[in-house]
């Protein structure tokens, strides 16, 4: 008795088929801007001694009010600063310090503020309120390479670069399916697949671990 058009292996063939081309054209969709970041941001990463950059540097160095002094009093260490000492520092210098939770000893006070393709940090003497703030912009290729990293990015930039990663190993994995199904007739297909996989580890083994 002949087969179900559910069992047949033509049913299944296509099936296949029309799966790995969703999904391959969705994880495409999904990774097209991340994968394009990531490659770019690789590039400048690898040359990053050859891409010069001139960070823009700012340093401003004021003076709490009585008031501001005594509201650092009560500043506890890797504690979120309060309202009343946020304001205090903003007043002096112009910065916003309220999600900084700073570390803090017997003669300072010390809080590191940094952003993708920024350096930040500031010192407030405990005894005199005397501020020291420093900033340190390197650059929209320093903004990106610390994006291609995930550094000072935060936990939303990090689950976006775990999404991407998934997309590109749906895309990768479909993308062989499809080479599967379409290798009839192209004798090129598996000799440059197999390239593709020895190659990494042929100059790992030839110039990197030696």
């Amino acid at each position: 008795m002949a087969g179900s058009p559910t069992t047949s292996p033509s049913f299944w063939g296509t099936f296949w088929r029309n799966q790995l081309r969703q999904w391959h054209w969705i994880s495409s969709a999904i990774s097209l801007m991340g994968l394009a970041l990531f490659a770019v941001t690789g590039f400048t990463l690898n040359h990053a001694s050859q891409i010069e950059a001139k960070p823009q540097i700012v340093t401003i160095e004021k003076d709490l009010t009585a008031e501001g002094l005594v509201a650092m009093a009560s500043v506890a260490d890797k504690m979120p600063l309060s309202v009343a000492q946020t304001a205090a520092i903003k007043l002096a210098t112009g910065v916003d310090v309220g999600k900084t939770a700073p570390d803090v000893d017997d003669d300072e006070i010390y809080l590191a503020m940094p952003q993708p393709g920024i350096d930040a940090t500031m010192t407030i003497d405990r005894h005199d309120g005397h501020i020291v703030y420093e900033r340190t912009d390197r650059g929209l290729i320093a903004v990106l390479n610390d994006l291609h990293k995930g550094r000072h990015s935060g936990a939303v930039w990090s689950l976006f670069i775990d999404l991407i990663a998934v997309a590109c190993v749906v895309f990768s994995i479909t993308g062989l399916g499809l080479l599967w199904l379409y290798s009839k007739g192209r004798r090129i297909t598996w000799p440059l697949v197999a390239f593709g996989l020895l190659a990494p580890f042929i100059l790992f083994l030839l110039f990197v671990h030696a």
